[in-house]
């Protein structure tokens, strides 16, 4: 399975962009957008999702994510799709507690 992973976050730019416009066009435009604006390519942002995830999810995050692996053709971008969703969504509430901090 990290061999996967890791193999997909390799090819991030073509297959993955092409397999999220197709299977999550919503998380496709998100990350493209995020990217850009972490002055990233997308296969820059998945590796450093990746990164992200191995050193700071927790354990029932790694269990949804694995659970995907049974409902598609392609285990490693599915499972990549899940964790640059979860890094959107972590990035989403650093970003929300850094402005009610800030308001404070």
């Amino acid at each position: 399975m990290l061999g996967d992973l890791l193999a997909a976050a390799r090819r991030a730019d073509g297959e993955l962009a092409a397999w999220l416009a197709h299977n999550e066009p919503a998380l496709a435009v998100r990350a493209e957008e995020a990217a850009r604006a972490a002055g990233e390519t997308l296969a820059g942002f998945a590796r450093a999702s990746f990164t992200a995830f191995e050193r700071h999810a927790r354990e029932e995050e790694w269990a949804s994510m694995t659970s995907g692996l049974r409902r598609t053709d392609d285990p490693g971008l599915a499972c990549l799709a899940d964790i640059i969703a979860w890094r959107l969504a972590a990035d989403e509430t650093a970003t929300t507690t850094t402005d009610q901090e800030a308001r404070s």
